[in-house]
This record gives structure tokens, C-alpha cells and sequence, in this order.
């Protein structure tokens, strides 16, 4: 089971898609997504999604990260072939997906969304549909009143 709302978010590093290593801000508010590949449908379709929201996350001060446990050079032809603007992290041996409580023992991690905020996990999205979720995520953050858009 995946780490409840309300537990420690936890501190990770990992590779992002240029091989620099990131970690994402437990502070937040940060939105840590997990898919199982690049290239593949579903997968393209969230990436996509979050990327047409991107300007969108980046008014309203929220940082986005997709995690897999595809290799630095997958994400660099993922991000590349798709022009991606945010971080993909390398989680070939499933450590990030480990401290998230993420189960990727079938070398692929399930489609599992966390947001992050002030040192916890804010809210939890379990077995994600990829169509829509980009903006369902960022609707819940405005609809809550953690974050607003800037003008």
C-alpha cells in the first residue's frame, strides 16, 4: 500500500532525465507522480497532459516530478520525443518507489500520484487513470485553497 495522506513525505534523490540529480521538494506543494514506462500509451497520454499543464502548475508555485523505473536514457528520448519540460527521475532499482511505498517489484511501478506539502503527503491517487489526471490533480490543489493561480 502506498504511503496514507498525512505520513513524513519522504526525502528522495534521483537522476532526472539529464543524468543531474534532484530531489524533489518535501515542502511542496509538489506533485510526485509514478507510471509504469515511457512510450507507451497510457504513460505518453499523462505525461502529455501534465505538460499541457505545466505553465498552469507553475503559476501556482507547484513543481512536478514523473517517476519510473525506465533508465536516464529512456526518459531523455521520452522527454525529448515528447517535448516534456519537467523532470522524469530514474528509478531503475525502485528506490524512490521503495521510500513512497510504491510496490514496482514487477520491474514497473503502478500509476500512483502523491502530492506533497509542508514536509507530509497532502493527498494520494491510487490506481490513476492517465486522461485527465493532470488536471484533476492541479482542480483538487486550487479547489482546497493550497495554492492559487498567479495573475
Amino acid at each position: 500500500m502506498p504511503l496514507d495522506a498525512g505520513a513524513p513525505a519522504p526525502e528522495v534523490t534521483a537522476p532526472n532525465q539529464d543524468g543531474e540529480v534532484v530531489s524533489p521538494s518535501t515542502d511542496g506543494p509538489t506533485v510526485v507522480y509514478f507510471y509504469p514506462r515511457d512510450d507507451t500509451p497510457g504513460c505518453t497520454t499523462e505525461a502529455n497532459q501534465f505538460q499541457a499543464e505545466i505553465d498552469s502548475y507553475r503559476d501556482a508555485g507547484v513543481a512536478v516530478y514523473g517517476v519510473s523505473t525506465d533508465s536516464v536514457d529512456s526518459h531523455r528520448d521520452f522527454c525529448n520525443a515528447q517535448g516534456l519540460e519537467f523532470d522524469l527521475l530514474a528509478d531503475p532499482e525502485a528506490t524512490v518507489a521503495d521510500a513512497f511505498d510504491v510496490d514496482a517489484n514487477s520491474g514497473a511501478a503502478p500509476r500512483t500520484t502523491f502530492v506533497l506539502l509542508d514536509g507530509d503527503v497532502w493527498r494520494v491517487y491510487d490506481s490513476v487513470s492517465p486522461d485527465g489526471h493532470a488536471r484533476a490533480v492541479l482542480a483538487d490543489l486550487l479547489d482546497a485553497g493550497v495554492v492559487e493561480l498567479s495573475e
